[in-house]
């Protein structure tokens, strides 16, 4: 009888262990299969990333050859030239690409409020001012933002912030006290929030050095800017006006509407173009920015590329 109880108990013991191993080892198989899952899809994402990025350099080499040939056609820049607005979707393996061309001289370049001198250019700085009260923004963000590129800790006065300000932040940080690189970095100037970023993003921009305006693409807020006395009635005369392919005098268009000290600013050409390349191949979904430099000759160069933010 004892004997049946212990062959019974073992029997009992060796199935129990039996169950365990069993299901140890479906564990262990299904987290294999799992892990090599993961593996093989995140090898996919990596090399669809990489294949993006090439796609979109390729779709820089183009949008190259566009504005090259731009140039030798026609020596000004307009929005009813091909290159102007949003470029056709091309299908590629798996996915697509599609882009758009922004003239970035129809824009208020913020580095101009800083003069070859190293001082507030307080020209540039009214201009700035009128373009936020264009804009409906607050025109303190003028004295900000220049305070945010000089290279002193003066404050100016009523509208400035310097390193006391942004210093008793949380977390805190220092006023960059340069020319800005990127219009992305005034999203970290005192009071500055999404709202209003977003609402002066499309009219401003960060060129290496003081840059003319283009009025052919300049934006309507950019142009009201140009001088205290332009009304809106007066910018919507002149956005009709250049309509048909730009402005064929800029010197009749303007010279009853802004100081000769402004109209020595205005140009009918480009030589900063932003290209923005989006590609996506399946789940993959690359945005590349390009800040493409054109020569006098027609040579384009990509000085600045950064992917996902301008």
């Amino acid at each position: 009888m004892t004997n049946r109880l212990s062959i019974t108990r073992n029997r009992g013991v060796a199935l129990i262990t039996a169950m365990l191993i069993t299901t140890l080892a479906t564990l262990v198989a299904t987290n294999l299969a799992w892990d090599n899952a993961m593996d093989v899809r995140r090898t996919m994402v990596l090399l669809n990333r990489d294949q993006a990025l090439q796609v979109a350099l390729g779709a820089e080499s183009l949008v190259i050859g566009v504005l090259h040939q731009d140039l030798e056609e026609g020596q000004t820049d307009h929005l009813g030239e091909f290159w102007a607005g949003d470029l056709p979707v091309f299908p590629i393996d798996g996915g697509e690409v599609f882009g758009t061309i922004v003239d970035l001289q129809g824009r208020f370049n913020v580095n101009n409020l800083i003069g070859e001198d190293g001082q507030i250019d307080a020209d540039a700085l009214e201009q700035f001012r009128r373009l936020l009260n264009a804009l409906g923004l607050d025109p303190r963000f003028a004295g900000i933002t220049a305070d945010w590129l000089d290279d002193d800790q003066d404050a100016e006065f009523p509208d400035g912030a310097e390193d006391p300000i942004y210093t008793g932040i949380l977390p805190p940080y220092r006023s960059a006290n340069q020319l800005l690189t990127s219009v992305s970095e005034l999203a970290a100037l005192e009071g500055m929030d999404k709202a209003t970023f977003d609402t002066l993003l499309p009219h401003i921009t960060a060129l290496p050095g003081r840059t003319n305006i283009n009025v052919n693409t300049a934006t309507a807020a950019v142009l009201q800017s140009l001088d205290e006395n332009m009304t809106p009635s007066d910018v919507e005369g002149l956005i009709m006006e250049r309509e048909s392919g730009g402005f064929s005098d800029i010197q009749t268009s303007f010279s009853s509407l802004v100081t000769p000290d402004v109209l020595n600013r205005l140009n009918d050409s480009t030589d900063y173009f932003q290209f923005r390349t989006v590609v996506r191949i399946d789940t993959v979904r690359i945005t590349l920015y390009s800040l493409l430099l054109r020569g006098p000759t027609g040579d384009v160069t990509p000085i600045v590329r950064s992917l996902g933010t301008n």
